[in-house]
């Protein structure tokens, strides 16, 4: 059995309640598809947790900008929790971040990026067709990024988004997972104390706008975001 976690983005509440949740169900191997930096303050405390688990992380586009200095061309909003985070980050947190070279894994008939499987670190899979998979080795596809959660079975290949640990958007607050058992894929949507990320951001400096939206399950400013099956 595995657990596949994505887009924690710094999100230490949420990300304690997912791990709370995979701990309950005796789950062991969790894999995290990127993104571990990024919108919230308690980067430092995210990356600790994942590890002193040593759970097997690859690198998300966030996770980039903050090792590389490039800044998010979509959002002003993104990059100045990146220039907090760049202030705050411990040197060996640093150092975990910049080991982290592949957008991708394979393995065991299993195929995992951040993003998609044209541009393993920033493409974005809002359309899901049976043909977009037709040539990629594989039976069961893993991709984060978008922060929405998905499981399309397509006979003999299944996709899986396993949606946001810290950042839904898709209309709910929860935070989001999915688990991998016996061929079988299950989102799972887990509560957290959205209070307690939003007092740190606050303490921080951080005004309501960068968090607010963690209570209607939104991307910072507003708006939902949805996958569609082509």
């Amino acid at each position: 059995m595995i657990a596949i976690i994505s887009d924690i983005h710094g999100n230490y509440a949420a990300l304690k309640a997912v791990l709370e949740d995979i701990d309950g169900r005796g789950i062991d191997n969790i894999i995290c598809l990127g993104d571990t930096a990024g919108y919230y303050c308690m980067i430092n405390e995210c990356i600790e947790e994942l590890k002193e688990r040593n759970i097997y992380s690859l690198q998300g586009n966030h996770d980039y900008y903050l090792i590389s200095g490039q800044r998010c061309l979509r959002s002003n909003s993104a990059n100045k929790c990146l220039e907090f985070q760049h202030t705050v980050l411990t040197s060996s947190n640093k150092k975990w971040l910049e080991d982290l070279t592949s957008s991708s894994l394979v393995f065991n008939n299993m195929n995992f990026v951040h993003g998609g499987w044209n541009d393993n670190l920033d493409e974005y899979i809002y359309s899901i067709s049976t043909d977009y998979f037709e040539t990629i080795k594989g039976r069961y596809f893993f991709s984060g990024h978008t922060h929405v959660p998905i499981i399309y079975d397509m006979g003999n290949k299944l996709y899986c988004n396993p949606g946001a640990v810290g950042q839904p958007r898709d209309g709910k607050s929860a935070a989001s997972y999915a688990i991998f058992k016996n061929g079988l894929v299950e989102n799972i949507r887990v509560a957290y104390d959205i209070d307690l990320i939003a007092f740190h951001m606050k303490k921080n400096g951080f005004d309501n706008y960068f968090f607010e939206n963690l209570y209607l399950g939104q991307r910072i400013g507003g708006g939902i975001s949805s996958t569609v099956i082509m």
